[in-house]
């Protein structure tokens, strides 16, 4: 058996520095040795894109994470056929928007845009605030609703599968996350070929492979969506602490914005949360 070595360095990000008692940022892991079955992991996940491919047409769904980023390289490593699209939510990260350009640029591959069309982004305007989002949940709820899910809707209209980075290593939500399942909410088959990753594995392969990612992993972010709603996290807090985490200190559990959740979707001229300026 191969014992996995993993080191999780720190970073400071505060100014002045922090405290004698204050606790470190978290720090993406670096693997230093092959971890346990992971030749079996790479060839099941090889196994489960190709069944995907063969259900064209076929789209890689990327929030250019490092998981989707790892899913990025081996379809064009293997030149399988599937497409990838990411969603420009109009409040991503600068350093998200870098990694864009760099990887279309790296791979020569393309990355359709993918944005909430202008009328339903003026219809949000008009029903709430920016700061609504923190401030009703119905609100925040609305927002991915009109930036993320309804695009991403659009996106998949048309096709017959679409693969996801889902992996059950991730919040304790998905921990039952298949290889393969049915998609009811958006009517095609959803491939998750990283389900049974562990964090070592899917950083042994992003070093070996030289897989370009986010800088924002080296400076505290662990899991990294739109800009007002993601912050970097303590290196003992949950990697997805950094979400939504003043929904989370209400409820306690980690949210998803509900593009992995099937659901009706708001409409935003219908709705006003109470006591928040349009």
């Amino acid at each position: 058996m191969t014992r996995t070595t993993t080191t999780y360095s720190t970073i400071d990000m505060t100014t002045p520095p922090l405290s004698s008692t204050a606790k470190p940022w978290y720090r993406r892991p670096r693997v230093t040795t092959r971890p346990d079955r992971f030749d079996t992991l790479l060839a099941d996940t090889m196994a489960t894109l190709r069944i995907a491919a063969a259900h064209a047409p076929c789209v890689l769904a990327s929030s250019l994470s490092a998981d989707d980023m790892a899913l990025f390289h081996l379809i064009q490593r293997e030149r399988l056929p599937i497409s990838t699209f990411a969603l420009d939510t109009r409040r991503l990260p600068r350093a998200t928007l870098d990694l864009w350009q760099a990887a279309e640029s790296h791979y020569a591959a393309p990355i359709e845009r993918v944005t909430p069309t202008c009328d339903r982004r003026t219809s949000l305007n008009a029903a709430q605030a920016e700061s609504a989002i923190y401030e009703n949940k119905a609100a925040r709820e609305l927002c991915c609703a009109v930036r993320k899910t309804e695009p991403l809707r659009t996106a998949l209209a048309g096709k017959r599968a679409w693969v996801t980075g889902l992996r059950r290593a991730q919040s304790a939500g998905r921990a039952n996350v298949p290889r393969q399942e049915r998609d009811v909410g958006f009517g095609l088959e959803k491939f998750n070929p990283l389900a049974d990753w562990s964090d070592e594995a899917l950083w042994f392969f992003i070093d070996s492979e030289r897989v370009p990612v986010s800088t924002l992993y080296e400076n505290g972010y662990a899991s990294i969506g739109c800009d007002p709603c993601t912050r970097p996290i303590r290196f003992d807090e949950h990697p997805r602490a950094g979400r939504w985490w003043w929904e989370a200190t209400v409820s306690g559990t980690a949210t998803e914005c509900g593009i992995h959740v099937a659901h009706n979707i708001p409409d935003a001229t219908a709705h006003q949360p109470t006591g928040v300026p349009a």
